[in-house]
């Protein structure tokens, strides 16, 4: 759907809000009901589940949620906390619906047994969602769950709905990609600096010298209902091999390079935008989608590469430093890591404490595990679950103070081979293998004998 379609509908279903809201006080202007601006919204909530007609049912779940967006903190937690522990399933329900399915287990029986299971919370934001701009206050509201969920543990049931519905709204069919450029609207500019996660975008000229050069490409993925909000963008720069550090990329005074020159595409950034879109998957393959838009315009490219972020890294070897049992650490390797405590590292240092981390960062993306079974660091698993090969890790690659604290200066490269995106992909999804370079299996094996034995992390 193109921008001028998508605002179109917006508009028109506002107008339909506008008239639905008109109708909703006219029918109850002399009845008990208080005009729709009046009633307090758990009632409005439960007013949107009975009513049948279009136009007041947009025009209720507009109200709803533009109450609910200009609500204090603590009224939201109590709107989300109600919204919960109100719309739950029909126990009895439930039961019935599964006796018949025992009694005769057809398509129909477990068809309404899943009726009955689903709380009617999911109707509620199913309903909240019809009104023009509802789909991104939706979005703003899951971020207000997330963020009270630590003190209020039996908001997950409410999340879980959140989880399932967004899931299919936001699946990647529904996804548009386009290029972000210098002469993109300011208002989308904007929102690519406040949303940069992974390399601060620190001014309008910084940005500009990420997006303008001809061997710079920045791509977002939009949804149809938040046409203006990117889900995810991806920077690319555009070299003649892959880099093993981040701040040749980022240099303010590098010259550039003539596009047609590059072989390698280098995915340097990648951002999710929308907090309240946590841990819902938008798919495997969008960096395919981009490496497709990026051979269509430059086909001279042979080369898809990331230079990666590993943001648990720290952490996990701050882990096993603690832990005199790790399998993971020898003695020569503590000692390295206690003197490396200060950033300021002393070149002399720099080599045992490369060795050591290079070694460290193969097996903590090859081999640790969580106790659940997954790959420890989420972008490791967000580019192998998109069908990417664990190219080559590189230490000492972003000393920027947020490379220092969360990776030891650690980056990573993904390799986007295209032929094997989807075996890698497969193999990753079904079997949790990681797919890596013979260089990556080798620094994993490189770790001293006494430390040799695989274990969860």
């Amino acid at each position: 759907m193109s921008d001028r379609s998508s605002g179109f509908l917006r508009h028109l279903l506002g107008q339909v809000a506008d008239q639905g809201r008109g109708l909703f006080d006219w029918a109850f202007r002399s009845t008990s009901p208080p005009l729709l601006h009046q009633a307090p919204l758990m009632e409005l909530v439960r007013l949107l589940l009975s009513t049948r007609g279009e136009a007041s049912g947009v025009a209720i779940a507009r109200e709803i949620m533009t109450r609910y967006a200009a609500a204090p903190k603590g009224e939201k937690v109590a709107f989300l906390t109600a919204l919960s522990e109100s719309f739950t399933a029909d126990t009895g329900r439930v039961r019935a619906a599964y006796a018949d399915y025992e009694r005769e287990p057809s398509e129909l029986h477990l068809y309404r047994l899943g009726q009955a299971a689903e709380p009617p919370r999911q109707d509620v934001l199913r309903r909240l969602n019809l009104a023009p701009g509802n789909t991104l206050g939706l979005v703003r509201m899951r971020e207000d769950l997330l963020e009270a969920m630590a003190g209020h543990p039996a908001l997950a049931a409410l999340d879980r709905d959140f989880m399932h519905l967004f899931a299919s709204w936001f699946n990647r069919g529904f996804l548009m990609v386009r290029r972000i450029e210098w002469t993109s609207p300011a208002h989308i500019l904007e929102k690519i600096i406040r949303y940069e996660a992974v390399h601060e975008i620190r001014s309008w000229d910084d940005l500009r010298r990420r997006i303008d050069p001809p061997d710079r490409r920045c791509y977002a993925f939009f949804h149809p209902s938040l046409a203006d909000e990117p889900l995810i963008f991806i920077e690319v720069a555009l070299t003649r091999e892959m880099p093993s550090a981040i701040e040749p990329i980022l240099a303010e005074n590098r010259a550039p390079l003539p596009p047609e020159q590059a072989t390698h595409a280098v995915f340097y950034s990648i951002s999710n935008c929308q907090k309240g879109l946590s841990a819902i998957s938008f798919g495997s393959f969008l960096i395919k989608q981009v490496v497709e838009e990026l051979r269509r315009d430059l086909p001279a490219l042979s080369t898809f590469v990331t230079l990666s972020p590993v943001p648990g890294f720290r952490a996990w070897v701050d882990r096993q430093h603690a832990d005199p049992a790790s399998p993971f650490l020898a003695p020569e390797d503590r000692a390295v890591l206690d003197d490396a405590e200060d950033e300021r590292l002393d070149a002399p240092d720099l080599a045992p404490f490369r060795a050591v981390t290079e070694r460290l960062l193969a097996r903590y993306l090859v081999e640790a595990r969580t106790p659940q079974g997954r790959v420890v660091d989420p972008v490791a698993r967000f580019h192998l679950g998109n069908g990417a090969r664990l190219e080559r890790v590189n230490p000492l690659a972003d000393f920027s103070e947020k490379g220092w604290r969360e990776s030891y200066a650690a980056m990573v490269n993904y390799l986007y081979d295209l032929p094997s995106i989807e075996e890698n992909h497969e193999k990753f999804a079904i079997r949790g293998l990681v797919t890596a370079s013979p260089a990556v299996q080798e620094a994993a094996r490189a770790a001293p004998p006494a430390t040799r034995r695989k274990h969860a992390s």
